[in-house]
């Protein structure tokens, strides 16, 4: 449900079926162009990992490059909310693909010509992730400008669904490429990727776009976003709980590397395959969002609790393929907690501060990696990829609660327990509900 200003006079959103988005022109070029550039990025992932740990031999090194990656999107990410929300998007998301093109290209250069060593790949992680802290906002909110606010809710989803669908093929081309002949054609790849979206942003018709409040330059823009989320309870828990899960609870190049090679005693195949699978249950969760239409902040709490216990209950897998199915339902429910809370987030977020609310939550989402990649790298070399693994599920299950009932208690709501056949035996009811309910027991 719309929530920002405005909502009252909004008119009846149009009917939304899984794949409703992708009945408008802009939105499909925008798709197409991102599947196979996300299909070069899932390449890029892998075989940077994968190089990395041939190189070093250590899990704490893949932590840190992902922590470089991350980083600037800690530092810097709401400054790149303010350039969203302050540069026309298309122009500005031209200039950051290219900017991405030319780090692919520059490791791949490097990888081919045998010169690379890890602070090559330390710091053009660090690069890619100063673009990123522009072109995630941009992208994020260059969404609702292609489709309109009725279908906003399931073009996230179908984003979603997207990269997760790049995510099935490319991982697995990874794997055997490396295999084959090496990281370094993975990089070349996942460079020229990128044309695909540039050329898609060039054909798009500029006068189908939804026209976008464009905020103009002054002062104090960054903490008037702040200020927004603070008076909105319904942005800052679902924030709150995808930073605590994006900080403990993927670091899956961390994990599934360490147990690729240290548990299973297997090569890059299998860890392109563990991605693979992740990715099965990561789209299945972004195309039942899409399916949904409306998203729930309850949903999101419930895919979180699940995720936790899941992602727990996986360190203790004692085979591959137990511990691969496992990945499978994490990947689901991970999924859906991100793509639920983007989709409410986006849809209760005036569109003036759209950019600052959503760089804000990218920042807490994928900005805690330079906290948890190290940490958790560090956990992994010290006492094992289980013990890392689990302390990761257990974080993120004891935060889903907490978000829970403080959403809970924000929304006026209690937790009525009814262990009667027939009955629903946990729900959120409204607190003013309780002596009705208790007399009709």
């Amino acid at each position: 449900m719309r929530t920002g200003p405005g909502a009252d006079s909004a008119p009846a959103p149009a009917p939304t079926t899984m794949f409703s988005s992708l009945k408008i022109r802009n939105y499909r070029l925008f798709a197409a162009g991102a599947l196979i550039s996300n299909t070069g990025t899932w390449m890029q992932r892998i075989a940077q990992d994968w190089l990395v740990l041939t190189l070093t031999g250590s899990a704490s090194a893949v932590g840190i490059t992902v922590a470089l990656q991350f980083l600037p999107m800690l530092l810097f990410g709401l400054y790149g909310g303010v350039l969203a929300d302050r540069l026309p998007k298309r122009p500005l998301l031209l200039g950051t693909q290219s900017a991405m093109a030319l780090t692919g290209l520059a490791l791949a250069v490097l990888t081919l010509s045998g010169q690379v060593q890890v602070w090559h790949v330390y710091l053009t992680a660090f690069l890619l992730g100063l673009v990123t802290v522009v072109d995630n906002p941009a992208r994020q909110t260059f969404v609702s400008e292609m489709v309109g606010p009725d279908q906003l809710a399931n073009a996230v989803s179908l984003n979603s669904a997207n990269f997760q669908s790049a995510r099935l093929v490319g991982p697995a081309v990874a794997g055997v490429l490396i295999t084959a002949v090496g990281s370094g054609y993975a990089f070349l790849f996942n460079g020229l990727s990128f044309l695909a979206p540039i050329a898609a942003l060039l054909l798009m018709r500029t006068a189908d776009l939804h026209g976008s409040v464009r905020t103009p330059r002054g002062k104090g823009q960054l903490r008037e976003g702040l200020r927004y989320v603070s008076a909105h309870p319904e942005l800052i828990w679902p924030i709150v709980l995808v930073g605590f899960v994006g900080t403990f609870g993927f670091n899956f190049p961390i994990w599934l590397t360490a147990f690729v090679h240290e548990e299973f005693h297997a090569g890059a195949e299998a860890y392109g395959l563990l991605n693979s699978l992740m990715a099965v249950g990561s789209l299945a969760g972004a195309l039942l969002a899409a399916r949904r239409g409306a998203s729930r902040l309850r949903i999101m709490v419930g895919a979180a609790l699940l995720f936790g216990a899941l992602e727990a209950l996986a360190a203790f897998a004692p085979g591959f393929w137990l511990f691969a199915l496992l990945m499978v339902l994490v990947g689901m429910f991970g999924l859906t907690v991100n793509v639920t809370a983007n989709s409410s987030i986006q849809t209760a977020t005036d569109p003036a501060v759209r950019g600052r609310v959503m760089s804000l939550f990218m920042m807490v989402f994928v900005g805690g990696t330079p906290i948890g990649g190290p940490l958790f790298g560090w956990l992994t070399d010290v006492y094992g990829p289980r013990v890392s693994l689990a302390i990761g599920g257990l974080i993120s299950l004891v935060a889903a609660v907490a978000v829970g009932l403080l959403l809970a208690r924000a929304g006026n709501l209690r937790l009525k327990v009814d262990l009667r056949r027939g009955r629903k035996h946990l729900a959120f009811v409204p607190r003013q509900q309780k002596e009705r309910l208790t007399a009709a027991a």
